[in-house]
Parts: C-alpha cells; structure tokens; sequence
C-alpha cells in the first residue's frame, strides 16, 4: 500500500512539473518580446512602438535597414544561356543595387520544343570572388522545372549582395545555363 501511495504522489508531482513546463513554454513569447523591448535587442519590436526620438506622438516611424550601404552602388548584369530548346532570359538586362538591399528580378523561360521538357538553371558569377557574396533569397535555379510545349513562364531571383563584399567590385554578372534534364544534351556551341 505504500508503494501505490508512492506511485500516485510522484505521478502527481509529474503532472505538476509537465503543467509548469508548458505554462513556462507559453510564457517565453511575451516574455521574450518585452525584454526585448526593454533591451532594444529586437528592432522588429520597435515596428510596433514609436521609435524612441522619432517623429512626433503618437505616430510611428518606420526604421531604416541599417544593413543597407547607400554608400556604393553595384551594377548587376543578368546573363541567360542555354543548352538544348529553350527560349530564357531575363526581365532587365541590369540593374543598380546597394550592397544589403534586397532585390528581384524576373526571368523569362518557353519550351519551344513540341514535348513536355524538364530543366534546371546553373549560376556562375563574374568576377568569382562575388559568388560568395552573392545570397540568393529564392531562385528559379533551387529546383527542376517542367514546362509543356510551348508553354511560357515567368520566375523570380530575389538576392541581397553582402556589405561585406570588397569595395573594389563595382559590377557583378551572374549568368544562368538552362539546361534539359534526362534529356539529350546538344554538343557545345564552337
């Protein structure tokens, strides 16, 4: 009889613990979001305030990316190439971002075969040192499409260059090859 009495007082000390530890767990958000409103660790708090020393009363300030160089200007240049049946290219030929900013651009694609096709796009960057400051956000080139005949379409690249990326790199080209996957791959152009 002991031992069941036992039993049922470290079950219910169990239960008690398991009741605290999901309260604690449903506790951790406001928790977390007014120390960092105290803190000023979360800027993403200060979107729901007003920004301390901004604006007037009342009013909300919307806070800069301070991650964005408006200092300098890159020009990237979009290159599209293509191994077997495709018409793709891109939206713009260029464009002028600040390092820190993000950024989209649209490319183009057609199956210009009369069956269905599956491809992927490779990037490669110019000049090589950028293509480890080259973060791409979301890119048609993360996965394989399949396009009917002649059907068209349309895909994003959204990238941010990274302020770290050395002051002397004034323009970056990034160049995709759109090739057929499984597929019979035509011999290189000469």
């Amino acid at each position: 009889m002991t031992n069941r009495r036992e039993n049922l007082r470290m079950v219910g000390k169990l239960a008690v613990i398991t009741v605290g530890m999901f309260a604690f767990g449903y506790a951790l958000i406001p928790i977390y979001k007014h120390i960092c409103e105290m803190t000023g660790i979360n800027i993403l708090s200060l979107s729901e305030k007003q920004v301390p020393g901004g604006g007037s009363a009342g009013r909300n300030v919307d806070v800069a990316n301070t991650q964005v160089d408006k200092t300098r200007t890159i020009t990237v240049e979009f290159d599209a190439n293509v191994r077997g049946p495709w018409e793709f290219k891109p939206a713009s030929s260029s464009v002028q971002v600040h390092p820190g900013e993000l950024t989209t651009v649209m490319y183009e694609f057609r199956n210009v075969q009369n069956r269905r096709m599956s491809a992927q796009a490779i990037p490669s960057y110019a000049p090589n040192q950028a293509a480890a400051h080259f973060n791409k956000v979301q890119c048609f080139c993360f996965q394989q499409y399949t396009l009917e005949p002649g059907e068209r379409k349309e895909w994003p690249v959204a990238f941010v260059i990274d302020p770290k990326l050395s002051k002397d790199v004034t323009t970056i080209t990034l160049s995709y090859t759109f090739f057929e996957v499984g597929g019979k791959t035509p011999p290189a152009p000469i």
